[in-house]
């Protein structure tokens, strides 16, 4: 049995052709090892590889090293980056129960009721433009999102490393997509029911 330091979480990412998951997936990876997480591996998936198509990434951190480099097939967490992925691609496939599904969507969450997982969702593309970027880009602004349902990583820390890794490329309005999207994600436990702003 691993104790908790050696737990591994593992992330998968949805996204479409053109959306960024892989370099959210990055910006992730390198604030958990400048937080503190020994071990941190991210496998990109490539698919269809044409622009608007559905892929995923995976991402595994753990505060020790990790030697599994095996693809994810039991994700504690899944961000969808565009929700009517959900049309089209079983996110919940292999998903842990009570794990965590963090969805983009102007939906309110009671739209978005996963049985037996918990929902964090926000609306990252409008607060993503009210940030100051071009509508669409909603890789940095779903970073929040995920900071704020697993409390993995401090938002600073996300913060910082989208600004490091935008640089050049709207660096603050990035991180201020981060931190907008952080403070309006609502929750729900789908296990118990309880909803949290």
């Amino acid at each position: 049995m691993q104790s908790a330091t050696e737990q591994i979480i593992q992330i998968r990412w949805h996204g479409r052709g053109g959306q960024g998951a892989i370099t959210a997936a990055k910006v992730v990876a390198e604030a958990a090892f400048r937080s503190g997480y020994g071990g941190v591996v991210m496998a990109p998936t490539f698919g269809t590889e044409r622009r608007g198509a559905p892929v995923t990434t995976s991402l595994k951190i753990s505060h020790s090293k990790i030697y599994d480099l095996s693809p994810i097939t039991t994700p504690d967490i899944v961000v969808v980056l565009d929700h009517m992925i959900l049309h089209e691609v079983d996110v919940t496939a292999g998903l842990k129960p009570g794990g965590w599904i963090i969805l983009n969507t102007p939906r309110p969450v009671e739209k978005h009721l996963f049985p037996g997982y918990r929902t964090a969702v926000a609306d990252v593309t409008r607060l993503g433009v009210e940030a100051g970027l071009r509508k669409g880009i909603v890789n940095t602004g779903i970073i929040g999102a995920l900071g704020r349902a697993s409390g993995l990583i401090d938002i600073e820390a996300l913060a910082d490393n989208i600004a490091v890794e935008f640089a050049g490329r709207k660096p603050d309005a990035n991180a201020m997509a981060a931190r907008l999207v952080y403070d309006a994600t609502l929750m729900f436990d789908n296990m118990g029911g309880s909803t949290d702003a």
